[in-house]
């Protein structure tokens, strides 16, 4: 399964935002890296900004480039906004939900508990972490997996359960994808605007 496995604070400084999570070492060096990374850079192009915010959404949402493109080309034929409808077929992937449920404390950590066959959707493992969950769809841990270490800190450090797209069952270690979320339900800071042009040119 192929992913993004380099150094992740690089890539929050590159944006400067912690897309990650929170993370000590872009908290003490929360500027551009390399050589220059505190001196003034030129103003970046049109182009460049596209771009830039094309990036941070695959990497926030740990999607490659074809994956991303395809879910665009989705997105563009599908009825609606497309930035919104491109933001809500990312929050709608499996490894997400299970990450916004709070089952893991990372999507990395939840696209490898998917692939690694520890969460159900309506009963059935899926072992896909790019699985499109539909609304009422249920996702749940296997019941030989709920005692698994990451899983159980994970829900105690979660909190309360914010989004109100999901629902989640403390008892029975379920959740349910109640609808797809509009784009001011959606935490994340990307202009989807911005990578509509992109892909318009």
């Amino acid at each position: 399964m192929a992913r993004y496995i380099g150094p992740k604070t690089k890539i929050a400084r590159k944006f400067g935002e912690a897309i990650y999570g929170p993370d000590k070492n872009f908290e003490r060096r929360n500027f551009p890296p390399g050589q220059h990374g505190n001196s003034r850079r030129k103003k970046t192009s049109e182009y460049g900004l596209q771009l830039k915010e094309k990036q941070k959404a695959k990497y926030t949402y740990g999607v490659l480039e074809k994956q991303f493109r395809n879910l665009f080309k989705k997105a563009s034929r599908s009825k609606g906004i497309t930035g919104e409808v491109l933001l809500g077929l990312l929050e709608s992937r499996l490894d997400n939900v299970v990450f916004r449920l709070g089952i893991a404390p990372t999507r990395a950590a939840a696209r490898q508990l998917v692939s690694h066959r520890h969460i159900t959707v309506d009963g059935s493992v899926v072992n896909i972490p790019s699985f499109q969950v539909k609304p009422d769809m249920q996702i749940g841990v296997r019941e030989k997996s709920k005692s698994l270490e990451v899983i159980t800190d994970s829900l105690a450090n979660s909190g309360a359960h914010k989004f109100s797209w999901l629902e989640w069952d403390k008892n029975s270690f379920t959740g349910k994808f109640l609808n797809v979320p509009e784009r001011e339900e959606i935490p994340e800071n990307i202009k989807e605007q911005l990578i509509v042009e992109l892909y318009s040119k």
